[in-house]
C-alpha cells in the first residue's frame, strides 16, 4: 500500500496565487515588496505579519488577517476546488531539462528523523523550533496546507519521471501556469480518480521519499498531530542541489582571521573577491578582505559532522564567534543569491561578514540520508523549487 494518497479537497490556483516559500528570503523585506506588487500572491498569507496591510503585527496577531485573505481569495475564483486529485507539475525554463513533479498527501507518521526510527519519509536537516511552531498555527488558523513539502523519490524515481513526463504531454492545455521570479513556468494539471492516478501515485510512494525542502513543514505536520501533509513528490532527474551561503551582521571581524587561527583554521587572505568555493574550502568577505578557509575536521567523527557546512556551524560560527546558529545575527542565504550580492551586502554595511559554502554534493546528501544522520540546518538549496500557492489542501 502506497503512503502517497489523493487530496480529499484541494483548490486549486486559477492564476496569480504563485509564491516563493516563506523559507526562501534573504531580506524581509522583499517579502512586504512581493506582495505589495502581488496582492493576490500566497506569500500574503504564509507570511501575513509582512503584508502592507498587517505591518507592525506580530505573527501570531496577524493570523486573523490570514484567514480572511484566504477566504477572500476562495470567493474571488483565485482557486477553484477539486475532490479526491492529485496534481501533476511541470516547470520549465530555457535551457533547463523540464521538473517534473506530483501534488499529493503524504503519510505523517512515515516520517524518520532519525536512525532507528521506522518510516519512508525521511527528513534530514535540524530545525529552527520557532518556524515550526508559526507553520502550526497558520495550518490551525486556515484549516489548510499551502505550501509542499518536496520529497525526492529514491527508488522509482526514473520510472515517476517518466511517467510524470507523459501523462503532462498527453494532459493538452495545463490548468494553470504560473511564472516565478527566475523565470520558470509552473505548470499543473488536474488528475481525478481512476487508473493514471492510482499508477502515479504507487510510483510516487514505491520507495523512500528524502525531503529536499520543507524540513520545518514536515515537523509542523507531526507537532500538529496532522495525519497527512501536503507534498510535491519529485525525481532525481529534476532537482539540482546550489549553494547555502551565511549572512552575518553585528559582529566583531577585526580579529576574525586570528580567531579561526586559535580555533584550529587554516586561513589564507585571497588576492580577488571571496565566491562560491570548491568542496573542502570556506571562503568569507569582511571589511572589503576575502579570505579562503580550511576548517579543522573532527577525527572519528561521522562524516556528516565533517561536511563544510557542520565546520561552518561548529567552527566559524561557534568557536570563532561565539554564536548559535539559531542567533538572529545569521541569515541562511540560498542559491538564488550569487555572491557578488553577498558581498555588496557587506560592502553596504547590511552585513559584516559572507560567508560562502559549497554546495552539498548529491553523494553526501544520499549517504547522510541512508544513515538517518540529519544535514546541518540550511545546507541544501534545491532547484528548481516547488512553488506555494498552487495548489492548497483543506484540513477538514
Amino acid at each position: 500500500m502506497t503512503v502517497v494518497h489523493p487530496i480529499t479537497r484541494a483548490w486549486i490556483t486559477t492564476g496569480g496565487t504563485g509564491a516563493q516559500n516563506y523559507d526562501e528570503f534573504a531580506d524581509d523585506a522583499e517579502i512586504t515588496a512581493i506582495i505589495e506588487a502581488n496582492p493576490r500572491s500566497a506569500l500574503a498569507i504564509e507570511m501575513p505579519h509582512r503584508a502592507p496591510g498587517s505591518a507592525g503585527k506580530s505573527f501570531l496577531d496577524a493570523l486573523p488577517d490570514a484567514v480572511a485573505r484566504l477566504a477572500d481569495a476562495r470567493a474571488d475564483g483565485s482557486y477553484t476546488p477539486a475532490d479526491q486529485v492529485v496534481v501533476l507539475y511541470r516547470i520549465t525554463a530555457p535551457g533547463e531539462p523540464a521538473a517534473y513533479g506530483l501534488w499529493a498527501m503524504v503519510d505523517t507518521d512515515q516520517i524518520s528523523a532519525q536512525a532507528g526510527e521506522p518510516g519512508l519519509v525521511i527528513r534530514n536537516e535540524d530545525v529552527f523550533i520557532a518556524k515550526v511552531r508559526e507553520r502550526v498555527a497558520l495550518a490551525d488558523s486556515l484549516g489548510a496546507l499551502l505550501s509542499p513539502v518536496l520529497l525526492l523519490q529514491t527508488g522509482r524515481g526514473d520510472d515517476l519521471h517518466a511517467a510524470l513526463a507523459e501523462a503532462a504531454d498527453a494532459a493538452g492545455a495545463p490548468a494553470a501556469t504560473d511564472l516565478d521570479q527566475s523565470g520558470r513556468t509552473h505548470a499543473v494539471w488536474v488528475v481525478g480518480p481512476g487508473p493514471l492516478q492510482d499508477r502515479l501515485t504507487e510510483l510516487a510512494g514505491g520507495g523512500e521519499l528524502v525531503v529536499a525542502d520543507g524540513n520545518h513543514r514536515s515537523l509542523a505536520a507531526q507537532t500538529g498531530n496532522l495525519p497527512r501533509f501536503l507534498a510535491v513528490v519529485t525525481t532525481p532527474g529534476s532537482i539540482a542541489i546550489q549553494p547555502y551561503n551565511r549572512l552575518v551582521s553585528e559582529v566583531p571581524v577585526a580579529d576574525l582571521a586570528a580567531a579561526m587561527t586559535a580555533a584550529g583554521a587554516q586561513v589564507e587572505e585571497l588576492d580577488r573577491p571571496a565566491e562560491v568555493p570548491t568542496k573542502g574550502t570556506v571562503e568569507l568577505y569582511a571589511a572589503g578582505r576575502s579570505y579562503a578557509v580550511r576548517l579543522p575536521h573532527a577525527e572519528g567523527a561521522p562524516a556528516v559532522e565533517n561536511l563544510d557546512h557542520a565546520l561552518v556551524e561548529r567552527v566559524l560560527l561557534g568557536a570563532a564567534l561565539d554564536l548559535d546558529p539559531g542567533d538572529k545575527r545569521i541569515a541562511y542565504v540560498g542559491g538564488d543569491y550569487p555572491a557578488s550580492w553577498l558581498r555588496g551586502e557587506v560592502d553596504a554595511g547590511r552585513a559584516e561578514l559572507a560567508v560562502l559554502v559549497a554546495p552539498v554534493t548529491v553523494d553526501d546528501f544520499v549517504t547522510v540520508n541512508l544513515e538517518r544522520q540529519k544535514l546541518p540546518r540550511k545546507s541544501t538549496w534545491f532547484t528548481p523549487k516547488a512553488r506555494a500557492g498552487l495548489v492548497l489542501a483543506e484540513l477538514a
